[in-house]
């Protein structure tokens, strides 16, 4: 009878299947962080963080090296992500952070690296 391999036998060790993250969180995560992978992205949630309301398009355009235009379609991606809410008071547009959003965000993070410390 030959001596044959079962598939557990040809593993050099134990398989690892305690995966802190569940693959919806890490889609959640990744897709989170590819959105905040951007200078002006960052600029924008931390001037939105820092206020702690509502802020108009013109006032964050002042604090950044970009126009009207850039700055409006960072703050739209943001918007589709989640990450900011959109208020519209007569002809202006406001922006504040979801801060239950960011932190769910920080949540997983946290959760991530927590795995670092053994």
């Amino acid at each position: 009878m030959p001596n044959t391999i079962t598939s557990d036998e040809s593993r050099c060790c134990t398989p690892i299947t305690d995966i802190p993250l569940t693959d919806a969180e890490a889609i959640q995560l990744a897709d989170t962080l590819a959105l905040l992978a951007h200078p002006i992205r960052l600029r924008l949630l931390a001037l939105l963080a820092r206020h702690g309301g509502h802020v108009c398009v013109c006032d964050l355009e002042a604090s950044l090296p970009v126009k009207q235009p850039t700055v409006s379609h960072h703050l739209r991606l943001l918007r589709n992500g989640g990450l900011i809410e959109r208020v519209r008071r007569g002809q202006w547009v406001y922006y504040a952070v979801r801060r239950e959003v960011l932190a769910t965000v920080k949540a997983l993070i946290d959760q991530f690296f927590a795995n670092l410390d053994g």
